[in-house]
């Protein structure tokens, strides 16, 4: 199946809870999708297991991973798995559904070989980005193909600087001259009208959209990759 194919899947194929990931906060479950003789795993979180926190608005964890999904699409990175927000027709009501990725769980960023740690540039400008608040060693995934994926974007797109990630290895360093040129083309899209603000908007708040808006500006502008703040946490816990 190709993305598309895959997307359309999971928006509209019967979901069967198989099982649920326990190492989490928010309820996780492991979710058959079947569609036209398809059948294929996928993560369910459902709104209703959201655990409510005091700093981002309740019941948008879901939505949030979506909108990192449609982020990385509109870079062309093809970073975060297909993931769409069901609003019917799921076990436990309206969620997230993500493709599930194949891949070792002792793998993770502090065990990383060379070959695998030259995709960071790319995963520490994404998280700046989307001003992710929660980057776990165990979120960089690598399938049996070697493809690079990320997880778990729920805390993410805050209007805030709540940026927490245990990949601070470029801190002060030039941000790649391509790489910032795809961040470069995407942000008039961030704009209201344009196809990625209406794609985006049902998953955010408007001056969510602004505030990733200019933080993409911002790294830019400056080219380089800030250092960690010091008035504040700047790692996740726990860090795997």
């Amino acid at each position: 199946m190709n993305k598309a194919e895959i997307l359309s899947a999971m928006q509209s194929g019967s979901l069967r809870l198989e099982g649920q990931f326990i190492y989490g906060s928010n309820y996780t479950f492991m979710a058959l999708c079947q569609f036209r003789r398809q059948t294929f795993k996928t993560v369910y979180k459902p709104v209703q297991g959201e655990r409510p926190l005091w700093d981002f608005p309740h019941q948008t964890l879901a939505r949030r991973e979506v909108a990192a999904f449609l982020v990385s699409e509109a870079l062309g990175w093809d970073l975060v798995p297909p993931t769409v927000f069901r609003e019917k027709g799921s076990p436990m009501g309206p969620g997230s559904v993500q493709l599930f990725i194949e891949h070792d769980p002792e793998l993770h960023y502090f065990n990383f070989n060379a070959s695998q740690r030259q995709h960071l540039p790319q995963v520490m400008l994404f998280d700046l980005m989307i001003n992710n608040a929660d980057r776990k060693a165990g979120h960089l995934l690598f399938d049996p193909q070697g493809e690079l994926f990320l997880i778990d974007h729920g805390l993410s797109f805050h209007i805030e600087d709540k940026l927490r990630t245990v990949i601070w290895d470029f801190a002060g360093e030039v941000i790649p001259p391509e790489l910032l040129q795809d961040v470069k083309g995407i942000i008039p899209a961030f704009s209201p009208g344009e196809s990625l603000n209406r794609a985006l908007r049902p998953h955010l708040l408007q001056a969510e959209i602004d505030a990733l808006q200019k933080r993409a500006q911002v790294l830019v502008d400056i080219k380089i990759y800030p250092m960690p703040p010091e008035d504040r946490r700047a790692y996740p816990w726990p860090l795997v």
